[in-house]
């Protein structure tokens, strides 16, 4: 329910005209023996975000929720860039689990395995909509869980620390090596400093500040053209308390937007 509050409170500072909901299950959902924790639910949300992302006429940005959302906007953008398609994952987690390896079940610790095509088989995403994972840069990633480690040791996951980020030239070079022309901006909102902003649910140490966050997508996207974005976790304790945070936020979006 804070996820909620937090996405209609980011909403709420955005013009209406502009601006598309997707519907979300009230139910819980169901795993239905596939490994993931309310898969059923999820795929609907994916099967109705889709559907408002085709009826875009530019790149879009998908707010809200938790990570989950991003696998159908990293598909959209995928399936209409095939081939030429980078993705920047800011964020405090790699959320490269699959659902053997996951502890919690929880798909938001699965979605950019997901992305890639090395998912649950029943989110198994056509050829031309995937990422492979050399097509990524995790940035700001700071909480690894053991069986994330071994994949990013064994595979040479391209990565770039929060104080590296300080520099955005550092996280362009990266991304040019990858040799794409178009970048997706996945922001997961924890990766930002808990000093930064309150509403997190999960509050890591020695992240970025709103500045670099910034300074890394005006930075991106003077080299890059944006194939689309998604800012997910805001989870302020009430309504009336995400009120503080919101002008970061709208910075973000600034940058993204402007």
């Amino acid at each position: 329910m804070r996820l909620v509050d937090g996405a209609a409170a980011i909403q709420g500072d955005l013009p209406f005209s502009a601006t598309r909901l997707v519907d979300v299950p009230v139910e819980a959902g169901d795993s239905l023996d596939t490994g993931v924790h309310r898969f059923s639910a999820i795929h609907q949300v994916r099967e109705r975000h889709t559907k408002v992302l085709n009826e875009a006429t530019d790149w879009a940005l998908s707010i809200g929720g938790d990570c989950g959302i991003a696998l159908a906007a990293v598909e959209h953008a995928a399936r209409t860039h095939p081939g030429d398609l980078a993705v920047v994952w800011f964020d405090a987690h790699p959320d490269l689990h699959t659902p053997e390896s996951s502890p919690s079940g929880g798909f938001c610790g699965m979605v950019l395995r997901a992305i890639s095509g090395e998912g649950p088989a029943e989110l198994e995403l056509a050829d031309e909509s995937r990422v492979p994972l050399h097509n990524v840069v995790l940035a700001g990633i700071r909480d690894v869980d053991d069986a994330e480690d071994v994949l990013l040791q064994e595979r040479a996951l391209v990565s770039v620390s929060c104080s590296e980020l300080a520099d955005p030239a550092a996280l362009v070079a990266l991304v040019t090596a990858i040799g794409a022309r178009h970048v997706f901006i996945h922001i997961d909102l924890d990766v930002l400093d808990p000093s930064a902003i309150d509403g997190l649910s999960d509050l890591i140490p020695f992240g970025l500040s709103v500045a670099d966050l910034g300074g890394a997508i005006t930075a991106l996207r003077a080299e890059f053209t944006l194939a689309g974005a998604t800012i997910t976790g805001f989870s302020p304790a009430s309504p009336e308390a995400a009120t503080d945070d919101l002008p970061s936020i709208l910075r973000i979006i600034g940058a993204l937007t402007r």
